[in-house]
């Protein structure tokens, strides 16, 4: 199940994104602590034995399929379900039995949840208003909380007469306006189209370093996850399968499981031939057998089993074999091609009917291409540009 990679080392593959990493800090206490948490909804169990710490400043996502527990998990921390097992704190405080209103969270839902006969300002001042504010305090923050979303033009409407993407605002307005210690995001960018999601998108991320709060935000979207977070907690059946930074989860997963679920990937069946320092060597049966080499350290011994997962966007696709590359090299034919604009994704099957992806950038607007539909081509990757999985 190694992959040869440090905590340590785990924030500066690929870079960190920004200069903030308290979980490899052994002195760092967390601002949320769960404590071998579980939630059984009768038979089935929907978190299962988890623990998992989140630092003050941290964006964390919980990422995974439907099902999976990420919900359960953050509602818990809501208030709005109660763990079967195990101990929840929030700076300290131990949050078992404590009415949501009383905890220093909020929650922003997937629909909004704004009230349609009531305007942008309405909707921003209520929780204050629930909470006796004094008037001119109330009228501060909600000026405030406008601003910061940039919608001071638009305090007078009406849910209906504002977009999807302002209606996200209003919401989020209202989910800050309190002050929380946390933020909690559930499928917050659901409901907007694709361009406006990606611009809201980095608007979140700029809103959270800007205010200095902690945001946990819940998506089975991995692009999302990617972009925003400062870390991933990738779940599965009501457990933790991997937490580490983006860079790490794609770059340096864990598991076929973790790969698999984040991005595109290839992942050949292979047995382990040699171990060295810093590198192992390998043996696929697919494309008619090939030597492997990855640039890596792994816990396993000769004649082992393994898989090797290679992202597209790391195979190259060649009409002749590269000349200087002896392992990582396995012959095929194009069997379809996909432009999506910025890149073409190239189908090459192998002898056996195993299929690869490669995606190649287009770099110039040339229309004929060099390699096209049912050429022989070689496809190859660098000795670092795989990962070695062993489970």
């Amino acid at each position: 199940m190694s992959t040869g990679v440090t905590e340590k080392t785990q924030t500066t593959i690929g870079g960190i994104r920004r200069k903030f990493a308290p979980w490899t800090d052994p002195a760092a206490v967390p601002l949320i602590r769960y404590e071998n948490v579980s939630k059984r909804f009768g038979e089935f169990v929907a978190v299962d034995n988890l623990s998992l710490d989140i630092y003050e400043r941290e964006f964390f996502a919980l990422l995974g399929p439907s099902g999976c527990g990420k919900t359960t998990l953050m509602r818990m921390l809501a208030g709005f379900e109660d763990p079967t097992e195990g101990r929840i704190t929030l700076a300290g405080q131990d949050l078992v039995g404590m009415p949501p209103y009383k905890r220093q969270t909020n929650m922003m839902f997937q629909s909004y949840a704004l009230f349609p006969h009531m305007s942008v300002w309405e909707n921003i001042a209520f929780g204050l208003k629930q909470d006796r504010m004094e008037k001119g305090a109330i009228d501060a923050r909600v000026d405030e909380m406008l601003k910061l979303v940039k919608l001071e033009k638009f305090a007078k409407r009406k849910p209906h007469q504002l977009s999807g993407g302002q209606r996200q605002r209003v919401a989020l307005a209202r989910s800050l306006a309190k002050a929380p210690k946390v933020l909690l995001l559930d499928e917050p960018l659901g409901a907007l189209d694709k361009k406006l999601r990606e611009e809201t998108q980095f608007e979140l991320m700029d809103l959270q370093m800007k205010l200095g709060m902690t945001f946990l935000i819940v998506t089975h979207d991995q692009e999302e996850a990617m972009t925003v977070a400062d870390r991933i907690a990738v779940m599965n059946h009501g457990k933790l399968v991997q937490v580490a930074p983006p860079a790490v989860i794609y770059e340096q997963p864990n598991s076929r499981y973790v790969a698999d679920f984040v991005g595109d990937v290839n992942i050949l069946e292979a047995k382990i031939e040699a171990v060295a320092p810093g590198n192992v060597s390998l043996y696929t049966s697919v494309g008619g057998g090939a030597k492997l080499s990855i640039a890596q350290n792994v816990e396993a011994k000769v004649g082992d089993s393994a898989f090797v997962a290679i992202r597209p966007e790391k195979v190259r696709v060649d009409l002749e074999p590269p000349a200087w590359q002896e392992a990582n090299c396995l012959r095929g034919e194009v069997w379809d091609i996909g432009y999506l604009g910025d890149l073409s994704i190239y189908h090459v099957e192998l002898e056996g009917g195993v299929r690869i992806k490669a995606a190649k950038p287009n770099l110039t607007r040339m229309v004929e291409r060099p390699i096209t539909w049912e050429d022989k081509v070689w496809v190859s990757w660098l000795p670092d540009s795989g990962v070695v999985l062993t489970s």
